[in-house]
């Protein structure tokens, strides 16, 4: 059986920190955000709201669209680097939440390629016959762990959730092909000490470069060709990172995801919330052909090729 996505939700705070509020914070602007990084504005979860709350919404829009119950779940797996604490994980808050009992739960740390992680370890238990329906939530408060001083990391990240359950769909749709990849040599211009550190110039060289090589990567695993690809849903991390893997494709602008501007980086719930943001604008269609592929602190990284639909 193919392992695919049968229902996806997301949670995005309500509060809107756009760059004109950091230009009163901190010696930044506008302009110099949106020309280096494409973003605009991004949300940022109250005091009240934690990462275990954002991922609970998320999974209930998630159940709700697959048509199931969360007695129907066998396993929950929440990709995030910001628990409410180091433990309980978050994945067990939220499976006592939803009423989960017979589902198993773990947290993994991939940074913001988590929910590339959290999909291809769920496409295994399901495909293996292990497991039926499996909980995916890629899910970030960075708000908590960025220094709000630091005008280099402070402008570029946003809080939300987006999930989605992964179950058997047919023999043509779900999971093509993937590709996972790490790189601990380059751990050391990406990490949490005490805020978020990057350096911007290692991790814009390695990002451009690893979005569009694994992209190419599962296209040839899938047995599929650049003409084949109807959409492209990136890490929304930069533009300019976008773009290059945008251009390795060979794709119109028109055909990848882009909601870097509104969101900013949300880390590993990005991806699922672009897709559910393009299932709203009509972008994504049954049948289409899917590339996703992000990039994280590790250095990590993950590519699916997939067909939409059940």
């Amino acid at each position: 059986m193919n392992a695919g996505i049968v229902g996806i939700g997301r949670y995005l705070p309500e509060k809107i920190l756009r760059n004109a509020d950091l230009e009163k914070m901190m010696d930044t602007s506008d302009e110099w955000i949106r020309t280096r990084t494409g973003i605009q504005e991004r949300r940022i979860a109250s005091d009240e709201v934690d990462t275990s709350d954002m991922a609970y919404e998320a999974s209930l829009k998630a159940l709700k669209d697959a048509g199931l119950t969360a007695e129907d779940l066998d396993l929950i797996i929440v990709a995030t680097v910001t628990p409410d604490y180091p433990f309980p994980s978050v994945a067990c808050m939220i499976q006592e939440k939803l009423g989960a009992k017979k589902a198993a739960a773990f947290d993994l740390s991939a940074a913001c390629a988590g929910f590339m992680y959290g999909m291809i370890t769920a496409q295994q238990f399901i495909e293996g016959g292990v497991y039926k329906h499996v909980l995916v939530v890629g899910v970030e408060k960075l708000s908590k762990i960025v220094n709000w001083e630091d005008r280099n990391t402070a402008v570029l990240f946003g809080d939300g959730a987006g999930a989605v359950v992964m179950g058997p769909v047919g023999e043509e749709h779900g999971i093509l092909a993937f590709e996972l990849g790490a790189d601990g040599t380059g751990a050391k211009h990406l990490y949490q000490d005490e805020y978020i550190f990057m350096n911007g110039r290692e991790v814009f060289k390695f990002a451009v470069r690893q979005m569009g090589e694994s992209s190419i990567n599962v296209l040839e695993k899938a047995g599929l060709s650049k003409e084949d690809v109807d959409f492209l849903i990136p890490h929304q991390a930069n533009i300019r990172i976008m773009e290059a893997a945008r251009q390795r494709l060979e794709l119109p602008e028109e055909k990848m995801s882009k909601t870097v501007h509104l969101y900013g980086n949300t880390s590993a719930a990005s991806i699922p919330i672009s897709i559910v943001e393009e299932l709203e604008n009509g972008k994504i269609k049954e049948d289409d052909v899917i590339v996703m592929v992000g990039f994280g602190g590790g250095l990590t990284w993950g590519a699916i090729a997939m067909r939409w639909g059940k």
